[in-house]
């Protein structure tokens, strides 16, 4: 038989299999017979890109494809996201990661998941129970791959991401004081400025039909995150499940996408959704006091296995401590500190999914009622025209004469929660009247421009952030336009503008015409400074302003680091805020550092900004003596809307990036969805596939490919079509 015909065969002989419920004879067990009957209900079209169109009978059944196409794309990512949820991390990688661990097990206790899982609804646990098969049947059908350690799933374990989505809020828990309160060793103090570590979060910018020149609302779905962190993938059923986008590996849903009706892009929020309290304890019975009474302490055990450098495992026991407010995590002056966050894993896990089938903003904002987001701003845009920007839903109650940003009173009951904010008293701009809503991880208070929220209407915890540069470079772009269309999104989303610059470039000019004639200064820097002076401000490969301007941006942070800050100021009002000769002596370096690895201070930008990926590792080894590929545009730190986060790795005297652009898409919501997207790299994690860096030139020059969603679409650019195992 023909390879063709021995395929559809095949396909035919599956469909009948799964129309009757049936397994094939030769499935080894009733597990393998379940597994196989569900394969035969779901098929996998790969486009020319790799990107798996996954459709099944049921959304159980496209959850089955989809984790299966996930883990033939990237198992090992897979796993990794999952030994770091279930704390199991130091199973694989050792004692090293014993703290990380601890940390999540803090909340994620095994027998009460499973509980979860029990009382879930119905609809929640088939998909739970189709999630852990797809993962298994995977295991079971390629026996090639060896797990690190989890080589059996099972559903409840899809509950243990913390916030249903990226398990952000739990970082929050320093890990160094958490060894220091659990190893019994001396107090230690919390790092006091992060500001200047490379930025992270995204870029989402909605555009109503008002502001674009067919009418159609347009959708920027922008993450900032490490790379290859998700991945693309379109699930559909038989059910009305039809969602494009991003999907974390190993998550059952849609993160940051669209479907035929709605688009949704989630940044990382600047509200306060986690708080700390300082416990006093009663000397005699060992409580916390509260209100002038003693709550008692409650105690966990945890067991934590950890492989040691021969191969065997080894464990190591804690008894977590936790007052009303939390587990204990840190001490203060000789005190305990309770950390409280959202821990919701079944309403979560549902927001999460079913906000992918909404299909208008009123069905979107009833999912949110839900209030199990508790750090996500959400971009909308439906094919209804309306357009929203959106704060997270679990927002506690709070008395704001306190500061949360630091540890409260957990004695005093004025500093607990008081419920969640109701959706109605949140920060949002739904239909604002300048036709478009925006958000780089800034306040929500420049949302909308000129219609924007206005910050006295709210409680200060609402966000603990304030403004960026991205955000002042998006306004200016938005602001009075009325003419766009999706190249033209796509290419605002790639506008070179670094704001930073602008601002701090004219501060050095002036500091050096400010030098006397007779100052040496004046001369060693005539050249630089008249480089940054004639500059626009603009990223380019081609550019050597914009690699002077970076290396001294970057002496500039040292700067600051070494010297004072003022507490809450952000590093770019601290940036302009240097004297002249912080300033000029920063410059002074940049230009010395640039000539000790380089030869001269004049290099093209694109010569020194690469992105490289030469292997599966998910902690890359960059090497200059490996191919690697010039991107133009530049750290968000600067303001770039495109960030690409890069900087110089052991061994190396070129800069790799590894965060910032991960994936871009633009969404049109005419009469017939369009989209345009691009993913760093490539969509597999596999070296010897074609789609392990066949996105790389496209990503470089910001060249958005043409989604496949509409069904003769998908089957037009079809490279193989196939039911999963197979």
């Amino acid at each position: 038989m023909a390879r063709g015909g021995w395929a559809e065969g095949r396909v035919r002989r599956w469909l009948i299999l799964c129309a009757l419920g049936a397994a094939p004879a030769f499935a080894a067990s009733p597990d393998q017979a379940r597994w196989a009957a569900t394969a035969g209900c779901v098929t996998i079209t790969r486009d020319e890109w790799g990107i798996a169109h996954v459709h099944g009978r049921t959304d159980a059944d496209a959850v089955f494809g989809m984790i299966g196409a996930q883990a033939e794309d990237d198992f090992p990512r897979i796993e990794a996201n999952y030994l770091t949820a279930l704390g199991r991390t130091a199973e694989a990688e050792g004692e090293k990661a014993i703290w990380a661990d601890l940390r999540q097990r803090l909340y994620v206790d095994p027998a009460q998941l499973q509980k979860d899982y029990a009382a879930s609804p119905t609809w929640l646990r088939a998909l739970m129970d189709a999630w852990a098969d797809g993962l298994n049947h995977y295991l079971a059908t390629h026996p090639a791959v060896h797990p690190k350690v989890l080589t059996h799933f099972e559903p409840w374990m899809a509950l243990s991401f913390t916030e249903g989505s990226i398990g952000g809020d739990i970082e929050r828990i320093d890990l160094k004081a958490l060894e220091a309160f659990y190893g019994g060793k001396p107090e230690v103090a919390l790092a006091t400025d992060r500001h200047l570590i490379e930025p992270t979060g995204s870029n989402g910018i909605a555009i109503a039909p008002a502001n674009t020149k067919d009418g159609h609302a347009l959708l920027l779905i922008n993450p900032h995150t490490s790379f290859f962190f998700r991945s693309e993938l379109q699930m559909t059923s038989d059910a009305g499940l039809d969602a494009y986008g991003a999907a974390t590996w190993g998550q059952f849903f849609i993160y940051q996408g669209f479907n035929p009706h709605v688009g949704w892009m989630h940044t990382s929020s600047g509200v306060d959704a986690v708080d700390e309290y300082v416990e006093t304890l009663d000397p005699k019975t060992g409580g916390a006091l509260y209100g002038g009474k003693v709550r008692p302490l409650t105690t966990r055990p945890i067991t934590i296995r950890y492989r040691r450098p021969d191969g065997t495992l080894a464990e190591r026991s804690f008894t977590a401590r936790y007052s009303t407010h939390g587990p204990l995590v840190r001490s203060e002056g000789g005190r305990p500190v309770a950390f409280k966050m959202m821990w919701r894993p079944v309403p979560a896990l549902e927001q999460s999914y079913l906000r992918t089938k909404a299909r208008d903003y009123a069905g979107f904002l009833k999912i949110a009622a839900l209030q199990a987001n508790s750090s996500n701003d959400t971009l909308f845009a439906d094919d209804k025209g309306t357009i929203a920007y959106l704060h997270p839903q679990f927002v506690p109650v709070r008395d704001d004469r306190f500061d949360y940003t630091k540890a409260v009173d957990g004695s005093d009951p004025a500093t607990d929660w008081r419920g969640l904010t109701p959706l109605a008293k949140l920060p949002q701009a739904v239909n604002p009247p300048g036709g478009w809503a925006m958000n780089t991880n800034n306040a929500p208070w420049g949302a909308a421009g000129p219609a924007s929220i206005r910050k006295a209407d709210f409680p200060r915890y609402m966000d603990m952030v304030g403004d960026n540069p991205r955000g002042e470079h998006a306004t200016r772009l938005l602001t009075g336009r009325k003419d766009f269309d999706a190249p033209g999104l796509i290419a605002a989303a790639y506008d070179s503008w670094l704001p930073t610059f602008a601002t701090n470039v004219p501060l050095l000019a002036a500091a050096w015409d400010r030098l006397p004639a007779a100052d040496p200064r004046k001369a060693k820097l005539a050249a630089p400074v008249k480089l940054l002076r004639d500059w626009d401000s603009r990223w380019a490969a081609a550019s050597e302003a914009t690699t002077l301007a970076v290396y001294w941006g970057t002496e500039m942070c040292t700067a600051i680091l070494q010297g004072p800050c003022a507490a809450g100021k952000s590093p770019w009002a601290r940036m302009a805020a240097l004297d002249d000769s912080a300033r000029l002596a920063a410059l002074d370096r940049a230009t010395a550092e640039l000539t000790r690895l380089f030869g001269g201070w004049r290099v093209k930008w694109g010569d020194i900004n690469r992105f490289q990926r030469n292997d599966a590792a998910i902690q890359q080894t960059f090497d200059d003596a490996r191919p690697s590929t010039p991107v133009p545009f530049a750290s968000a730190l600067w303001g770039s809307l495109a960030s690409f986060g890069a900087k110089p790795w052991p061994g190396t005297k070129k800069w790799y990036g590894t965060s910032g652009n991960s994936f871009v898409a633009v969404v049109e919501f005419g009469p017939a969805l369009r989209a345009w997207a691009v993913t760093a790299g490539g969509e597999s994690g596999d070296p010897t596939s074609p789609h392990f860096n066949d996105q790389v030139p496209r990503y470089a020059e910001g060249q958005l490919r043409p989604v496949h969603f509409q069904p003769a679409d998908i089957a037009a650019h079809a490279q193989r079509t196939y039911h999963p195992g197979e």
